[in-house]
Parts: C-alpha cells; sequence; structure tokens
C-alpha cells in the first residue's frame, strides 16, 4: 500500500519524485491543503495568543551539541558541510569527481546541523530571556525538519514541515495544556472526518539504553501519539503527538520559571506533510471531490 500510495501522488503530481527516498518536491494543490490545514490549527489556537516564532531548518550546532539530541538520536541527525579548502584542493576536488570517487570526504562541518524537531532552537532562545514571566510561556513554531530515516514510506519523508504549541512553566500548567490539546488535537482531526485514535507511544532513541528509555518514557506517560491510517490501517502513522519532557529542556538550558524554579516543557507537534496525506489518502487525489464538510472547514 505503501508504495500504491506514492506512485499514485506521483502519478497525479501532487508530490515530485527526486530519485531519492524521502524526499520529494510538492505541487501547488498539496501545498495548498497545508496552508489550508494550518489556518485550521491557528484557529484552534488562537484564544491562547501563543508567541509565533518561524526558526530556518537549520540551527546553531553549539546548541544542538548542547540539546543532548546526539546521545538519543545519533542515527537521526543531519549536519552541514562544505568545502573550505584553497585552489589546490579546489582542483582536487573537481579531480575526484571526474574520476567518480567520493569528493565529500573533503568537505568541513559547518556550524549549523540540520534542525531535528521545530522546538530544539526555541529553549536557548528562550533561556537568553532570562526568567519566564509569570504564568511562564507559550510559543507556536513551524520550521523544515530533517531525519535520516530513508524510506518509500510517503509518510517518512526525510525533510517534512512541523508545526508546533510548546509550553514552558511549571508541571501543573504544562501537563494541563498537554491535555488541553490532547483533546483539541482529537475534535481538530475529526473536524476534517479523519480516523483517530491516541495512544501512549515512546520516541525512536538509539540502542540498548535507548530502549531503557524507551521503556521509561511509556511508562510514565510521556508520550502520547494522535494516530491514522495512512500507508497501513494495522499500522496507522502518528500525526500529531503531545510531548511531556518534565524538567529535561529546563535543567539542560536553565529554563526558570518566574519563581526561580526550573522550568518543565510539554508541545504538541503535527507532522503537516502527514496529516496532508492522510487527507488525499481518505478524501481522494482531488480537493474539488472531498466531502463538502471537509471543503467547508479547510476552505471556509
Amino acid at each position: 500500500m505503501q508504495n500504491s500510495l506514492l506512485n499514485r501522488l506521483f502519478d497525479a503530481g501532487l508530490l515530485i519524485e527526486t530519485g531519492v527516498d524521502g524526499l520529494y518536491g510538492r505541487s501547488g494543490a498539496f501545498e495548498d491543503v497545508i496552508t489550508r490545514f494550518e489556518a485550521l490549527i491557528g484557529a484552534f489556537g488562537a484564544a491562547d495568543n501563543a508567541e509565533a516564532i518561524r526558526f530556518p531548518p537549520g540551527m546553531n550546532r553549539a546548541h544542538f551539541e548542547g540539546s543532548g539530541y546526539m546521545k538519543s538520536f545519533p542515527q537521526l541527525a543531519g549536519t552541514v558541510h562544505s568545502f573550505c579548502g584553497c585552489e589546490l584542493d579546489h582542483m582536487n576536488l573537481l579531480q575526484c569527481m571526474a574520476e567518480g570517487g567520493d569528493w565529500t570526504k573533503g568537505q568541513e562541518a559547518t556550524d549549523i546541523v540540520l534542525t531535528p524537531a521545530a522546538c530544539y532552537p526555541l529553549y536557548p532562545t528562550i533561556a537568553k530571556r532570562g526568567p519566564l514571566p509569570a504564568g511562564g510561556g507559550l510559543y507556536d513554531l513551524q520550521s523544515y525538519c530533517f531525519r535520516h530515516e530513508p524510506s518509500k514510506d510517503p509518510a517518512r519523508m526525510q525533510l517534512f514541515r512541523m508545526r508546533e504549541y510548546v509550553r514552558i512553566g511549571t508541571p501543573d500548567a504544562v501537563r494541563e495544556f498537554r491535555q488541553t490539546w490532547m483533546e483539541r488535537g482529537r475534535q481538530l482531526i475529526e473536524t476534517v472526518q479523519l480516523p483517530v485514535e491516541i495512544d501512549v507511544a515512546n520516541d525512536p532513541f538509539f540502542g540498548r539504553a535507548g530502549r531503557m528509555m524507551s521503556n521509561n518514557q511509556r511508562d510514565q506517560n510521556l508520550k502520547f501519539e494522535l494516530l491514522i491510517p495512512v500507508t497501513s490501517t494495522a499500522r496507522p502513522t502518528a500525526c500529531l503527538s503531545f510531548n511531556y519532557h518534565q524538567d529535561h529542556f529546563g535543567t539542560t538550558w536553565g529554563l526558570k520559571t518566574a519563581d526561580g524554579e526550573t522550568a518543565h516543557t510539554a508541545c504538541v507537534g503535527f507532522g503537516l506533510e502527514r496529516i496532508a496525506l492522510a487527507l488525499f489518502a481518505h478524501h481522494g487525489l482531488d480537493t474539488a471531490d472531498w466531502p463538502a464538510p471537509v471543503r467547508k472547514a479547510l476552505w471556509g
């Protein structure tokens, strides 16, 4: 079914093949669905008055290193390397390319890494501001993100967009935020007539120690996912995630509440391409034929 949906999307021109699994162009019709759905997200979250911030798809390498991401997900990370040599090095590079060699060995790491999740640049940014205001902070983010997991499953792209709301504050405040968005998320997806279930989940932590972290995450109910069948009914796709990080980022970045306590964080993340794929998979590849209530919700 994965290849079938992917090929149908290619044939319809909704996704554009690049020759690399998980790296696709998007048509205007595909982008329009994402734009409309993002507007619906904004309508559901408007009353909260979150501070909107948009980061680029690359982040400060020092901040990335400080986040601890490589301890948990080295298999997913992407770095940015560039040519930093002299004219002779350039000539050697061109000769290597002409001979079909691996010219990338001469590249050097830059100060930029690819953003793994929309919220990662947020925490050091907010920490630089000093203690949070009374009541904590709420932030509305969107960014292209990268994860190195090539696949022919169209719902598992290597470069994709993530919309997030992030709450930083006291444990009670962030847990309440997460619970509110779990209810909102279900209502939002039901508004566009997609089948949905919410289940406890875990992140893809790496290695033997990662399996223990996954078990702990599940045991403490720190992560839930909203699941929608996209390429498989037996294994539905996580299209929204609801995460309670406890004081991990607060401790990592020195985030403090107005009372001087270490802040806790929680986030809700929307996989925008995955939701668009779910809409096309369930309602058809021509948006003009989608059910009237769905069109009304998205196009007004």
